[in-house]
């Protein structure tokens, strides 16, 4: 499949890339989609909550109340449960939320990420771009020549750029990654990916294997 090569203009370059069957055109496991962005989401979670318990709690261990004769239920701890200031009954405790996805799920993940745009044509691919200076004026106006200004957008480079990536720092919906940072959710996440042509090329390699 035939894409053309679009300059930093938004303009047809002449030239056109050959997009990898193996990659961009493959069967769409949505399955495999679904499990790798929920890996995705739990390996965000910290698992830091805690609330103290009954054990837990400063407070004098002495009984509170004689057993008998006060007309209301017996109560042993003023760090009971029960009373305000008490332990929290089964309350949260520190949890890993780390999921195992087998390597070849995560990879067939990405692929059917990847098919599921170029069929929506929502894949751009540009030539390697620069900027002079990090400035977001700019690269507003990069994303206006390609007209996704107003949409979600993944940027996704060969190599990092400093400029590039400064420059796109302030915008909330548009997001620049290198082709090794590239995800299953960060790719579902966007409503249109654009790709230059050196990430096309880790891309594939990456995930040809």
């Amino acid at each position: 499949m035939k894409v053309a090569v679009l300059d930093i203009k938004g303009k047809e370059t002449g030239r056109k890339v050959d997009l990898s069957k193996d990659v961009f055109a493959i069967e769409p496991n949505e399955h495999a989609i679904y499990l790798d962005v929920k890996q995705y989401l739990a390996h965000q979670r910290q698992g830091t909550h805690k609330a103290k318990e009954r054990a837990e709690i400063a407070g004098s261990t002495r009984k509170i109340k004689k057993q008998k004769g006060t007309g209301t239920a017996r109560a042993g701890s003023i760090k009971s449960p029960i009373f305000r200031g008490g332990g929290r009954i089964f309350g949260p405790r520190p949890k890993d939320y780390t999921q195992k996805l087998n390597k070849n799920v995560k990879r067939l993940a990405r692929k059917s990420a990847l098919t599921l745009k170029s069929k929506d044509k929502a894949l751009l691919v540009v030539e390697d771009f620069n900027f002079e200076a990090p400035k977001t004026k700019d690269f507003k106006a990069f994303l206006a020549s390609l007209g996704i200004e107003n949409k979600k957008s993944l940027i996704v480079l060969g190599d990092s750029n400093n400029n590039v990536y400064l420059s796109s720092r302030n915008l909330e919906r548009s997001e620049v990654i290198t082709s090794s940072e590239l995800s299953t959710y960060k790719i579902v996440n966007a409503g249109n990916v654009v790709l230059t042509e050196s990430a096309l090329e880790g891309i594939e390699s990456n995930l040809k294997k």
